[in-house]
């Protein structure tokens, strides 16, 4: 069994507003970019996977500001939960 440390990074699950292409997580440090559109039409786009620590939390959320991005949710996930696709 593996357990995680504080040095470990911790999974996050981004929500925003609006449709990003999937092109656009290299603008947030790789995050998986993937877009959602409701039953009442309005789009979001999920950006999830690991982010190394604090800092770089505040790194991808202040992109989100700057490109006055409407931040929805931040969510930690468990990272046992989380599988990432290699590409």
């Amino acid at each position: 069994m593996t357990e995680t440390t504080l040095h470990d990074p911790k999974v996050y699950q981004i929500k925003i507003a609006g449709e990003l292409p999937e092109s656009w997580s290299d603008w947030f440090s790789g995050l998986v970019a993937e877009a959602q559109t409701s039953a009442n039409g309005a789009s979001t786009t999920t950006l999830t996977g690991p982010i190394i620590d604090q800092a770089a939390l505040h790194g991808v959320l202040d992109r989100i500001r700057d490109l006055n991005l409407k931040l929805i949710a931040v969510t930690e996930m468990d990272p046992r939960a989380h599988t990432t696709g290699e590409r």
